[in-house]
Formats: C-alpha cells, sequence, structure tokens
C-alpha cells in the first residue's frame, strides 16, 4: 500500500548491482537508518554499498507519519516503568541529538521544515493519569512540556487534556532519503535495490549473499526493521506491532488543527497535515496492534469512520501501514552484534518512533564503526541489559511461546477436508500439510501456511493481501514472497 510521501516522490536514483564487490561497510537497508549511517561513513572516505530487498523507502521511513518530535506519547513513561533515570536521560539525549542533526541537515540543503507545537492529548477523563505520568516522567528526562486543560486543544473535537511542546517539526521523509541518497552518491556510494541479504559469513572480510551474488565487506550494518541475521538473537527482544493512516483532503473552507498530534488512549489516534500537487492534506493513524492479531481490514474501517466523524475531511487519497518493533526494556537496540567480532552492527526497536532514533542510531552506528565516543551510547546499552528489560524480554517471549502453542493447536484440531471448498483466505490442515490458501485472488498461490523463520502459524491480513507472522513479525505477500520480518525465505509453494 502507497504512502502519500511515496505518491509524491521524485524518483531516486540508484546503481546497478555489481556481484563481488569489496567495500570498507556494507549497509543492509535503505530507510532513514541505513542511508544516514551510509552518509556519515561515506564523509570519512569509506566505501559504502547499501543493499535494499525492495526499494529506497520501501520500509517503515516511507509509511511513517514522520514526526521529529521529542514529545513521542507515552514512550517516556514506558521507558521510566522499565530503567534507571540515567537511561531515560540518555534516550532523550540521543533522541534531542538525532532531532538536531536532521534539521541542520535539512537546513545545509535549503530544505524548508514545517516547525509545528507537538501534542499528545487524552481523549477521556479516564486517560488523564497516563496524561501526568507522561508529563512527571518528561520533567525527569529534562523536557519541559506543558499540561494543558481540554479546552485549550486546538482539535474540533473534545478532549479531556493534553501535553504540549513547542517548536517540533514534521517532514516529508521520502525526501529526507532521496537528499541522502544523492549525497551518498556523490561520495562514491553505491546503492542496490532489489537485492536481499540471504546470509553473511565470519570473519574478514564478511561474504554477503544475496540472490544475484555476494558482496564484500569489513563491516556490516543491518538497517532493517528487524535485524535479519537470528545470531544474534534480537527477535526474541522484538514485539512487532502494525499501524494504519489515511490521507485526506481537507474539506472547503475548514481549517485544519494546526500541530501534531497524538492520542495517548489506546485507540492512539495521530493527526498532521501535509500537502501534495492539489493541495492540503490531513494524515489520520492509530489502531496499531501486534502484527498476525486483531483484525486489520476492520482496523481501518473503524479509523475512516472516526475521522471522517471528528475531522473536516472529505476524498481519502492514501491509505497505508507501518509495521513498527518495540524491543524488551522500551530502549532502541542499537550497536555490535554480540558474536560478531565487532564486524556487525545492528538498529532496531525504535517502538513508532524512527525520525529522531534513526539518526540517533546512524550517529550511534558510525561513531562505533570509526573509533568514536557517544556518553549516551554507553547508558542506553547498559539499559538494554537492565532488569527491566530482562523481564520484559521474558514475557515478550511467553507471549510467543503461548501464540505458537495454541495456534498450532488449533490448526491440528480443526477437521480436514482436502476437497472443500473455501470461500475466503486462511490455513487450514490437509493431511500432514498446513496450507495456506486464498481463493478469492486467482493469481494467489496454494502454499505452506508456516513461516519459514520459526514455523509460527501464518494469520492472512485482508488489508494489506498478506500472509502475517504473530511469533516475530514476519510478513509474505499472497504468492508467498518475503516481505519483511526476521524470516529470509519465501513460503513454499504446495
Amino acid at each position: 500500500m502507497t504512502s502519500t510521501w511515496q505518491r509524491t516522490s521524485a524518483q531516486i536514483n540508484t546503481d546497478d548491482f555489481e556481484s563481488d564487490g569489496r567495500y570498507d561497510v556494507v549497509v543492509v537497508g535503505a530507510g532513514l537508518t541505513g542511508l544516514t549511517t551510509a552518509v556519515l561513513l561515506s564523509r570519512a572516505r569509506l566505501q559504502v554499498a547499501v543493499i535494499e530487498a525492495q526499494t529506497v523507502g520501501a520500509g517503515t521511513t516511507g509509511h511513517s507519519t514522520a514526526k521529529l518530535s521529542l514529545l513521542q506519547g507515552g514512550t517516556l513513561q514506558q521507558i521510566r516503568r522499565r530503567q534507571s533515570i540515567p537511561a531515560l536521560r540518555a534516550y532523550v539525549e540521543a533522541n534531542r541529538e538525532g532531532q538536531s542533526w536532521l534539521l541542520r541537515y535539512l537546513e545545509e540543503n535549503s530544505v524548508q521544515v514545517e516547525h509545528q507545537d507537538a501534542y499528545t492529548f487524552a481523549l477521556r477523563r479516564a486517560s488523564l493519569p497516563r496524561l501526568r505520568a507522561e508529563a512527571a516522567a518528561s520533567g525527569e528526562a529534562g523536557v519541559m512540556v506543558e499540561e494543558l486543560p481540554g479546552g485549550q486543544v486546538p482539535l474540533p473535537f473534545e478532549v479531556a487534556g493534553a501535553l504540549r511542546l513547542p517548536e517540533q517539526a514534521q517532514l516529508d521523509p521520502m525526501r529526507v532519503l532521496g537528499l541522502l541518497a544523492e549525497e551518498l552518491r556523490s561520495r562514491g556510494g553505491k546503492i542496490f535495490e532489489h537485492t536481499r541479504m540471504l546470509k553473511a559469513g565470519q570473519g574478514a572480510p564478511i561474504r554477503v549473499q544475496t540472490p544475484t551474488g555476494n558482496l564484500y565487506a569489513d563491516q556490516l550494518v543491518l538497517a532493517t526493521g528487524t535485524p535479519v541475521l537470528d545470531r544474534g538473537g534480537h527477535f526474541a527482544r522484538l514485539e512487532p506491532n502494525r499501524s494504519y493512516a489515511l490521507a485526506y483532503r481537507v474539506r472547503d473552507g475548514a481549517q485544519a488543527p494546526e500541530g501534531m498530534f497524538l492520542a495517548i488512549d489506546s485507540a492512539g489516534y495521530s493527526i498532521r497535515t501535509a500537502r501534495d500537487m492539489t493541495g492540503p492534506l490531513l494524515l489520520v493513524g492509530g489502531h496499531g496492534h501486534r502484527v498476525g492479531r486483531g483484525d486489520p481490514a476492520a482496523a481501518e474501517r473503524e479509523l475512516d469512520r472516526w475521522a471522517r466523524d471528528q475531522l473536516p475531511v472529505t476524498e481519502r487519497t492514501d491509505s497505508w501501514s507501518a509495521q513498527d518493533y518495540r524491543a524488551a526494556g522500551a530502549l532502541p537496540i542499537v550497536g555490535t552484534m554480540s558474536g560478531s567480532g565487532g564486524q556487525i552492527h545492528v538498529a532496531t526497536g525504535f517502538n513508532k518512533w524512527g525520525m529522531t532514533n534513526a539518526v540517533a542510531a546512524a550517529l550511534r552506528l558510525s561513531s562505533d564503526i570509526l573509533g568514536g565516543n557517544l556518553p549516551w551510547a554507553r547508558k542506553l546499552s547498559s539499559g538494554n541489559r537492565s532488569p527491566g528489560a530482562w523481564l520484559d524480554a521474558a514475557s515478550m517471549n511467553a507471549t510467543v511461546a503461548r501464540l505458537l502453542l495454541t495456534d498450532w493447536a488449533r490448526t491440528l484440531a480443526a477437521p480436514t477436508n482436502p476437497q472443500q471448498t473455501r470461500d475466503r483466505p486462511g490455513v487450514h490442515r490437509q493431511g500432514r500439510q498446513v496450507v495456506a490458501e486464498n481463493p478469492q485472488d486467482p493469481d494467489a498461490c496454494r502454499l505452506s501456511g508456516v513461516c519459514t523463520h520459526l514455523g509460527g502459524i501464518l494469520q492472512w491480513n485482508a488489508a494489506q493481501n498478506t500472509w502475517d507472522c504473530p511469533l516475530h513479525g514476519s510478513r509474505f505477500s499472497a504468492q508467498g514472497r518475503r516481505l519483511e520480518g526476521p524470516a529470509t525465505s519465501d513460503l513454499k509453494r504446495l
């Protein structure tokens, strides 16, 4: 599903794949983390290649709502519940540095940034304690927010209260990626699209295997949504979630809300303005859920209903969804992969706040590779190993085990009838095989209904026409092609 940014993006030039190329660093993933890291390394005169399984910005960055803000919904209280105050402050320091770097970069490239006040609001009075907890955590972290009564929040519907942080920013993420790609290539770097990493060896140089040939590198950076090498075990410390966004034309004569808004209530409604060639747009997001659970089509319908009831919108121009990962302990996981001899580096777990966290991660990764030292980075690494992080990881893995067992038990206990005519997509048992079928799509295939990562039972996503795994968030097209997540192999055709 194409986002507003992708629909309106200018072409981003890339390179033809060159097999057996030797580089100082190969970066996997052409989103904001990967391209910013590549640019920083190329400025230090390293030879860098970026490989991307799809196209530049096809992942989370291109599907972001692109708010560059230090007020991040309920994020700071989530961190405070699991971490020390120094770790909380290190997170904010990292995000502030990422925000500042990106704003300077856009200014240097004469890109006008739209500065807006950021608001976290509560729809219901029952959510006010969470709002106050976020205000308290913000104060401890050094983020000076203002508490507002509901009547002072510039929204066209009633709210119970809000927090405001002035002078944050919103942007077009594909414009940013285009600038980064242009600079990287001007410095001799390469960008290879439609090039999926299958495996990476050990030792020096690292052999990076792709379907079209091998690349060789002294250092490897995994800047994908979740690292696609299992050897670091990162998938066991991540919770995969999907959320939804819709873009609308603004009703003639109506005033769109001025600001960037995010509800702290469970639906997590997000509101910001944007523009395309025709005129102003209003972007509305929310109704996130764990990958492979919930009803994506129903979530999108409910989001559309709410937007039309509460906001001055008319024609819907775009609809899309994004996948994000929350890390155990609520802090991003950034740094050297254990057991890699210091050669493989990862960045993941941005928990829907990738604009600031992605750039902060790129600063950290490039500093590690170039021998630099960022004080906040050490504190964040300690937070990834805190008791709160380990308890969180244990809970995540207990959930994964429960989903694995209950889904397999339900599938094996269901009646099997190979001749049965099915009128809707789903996974069912046929003899000893678990089959995923979509009889509504003449181009779809009869596939294995088992995820190629760790054997989860797949679920049909009717909103995006994909097969989704609830365990660690791997997703596959209706034809079985791997789209994202820790899986590296396509589904087997039956």
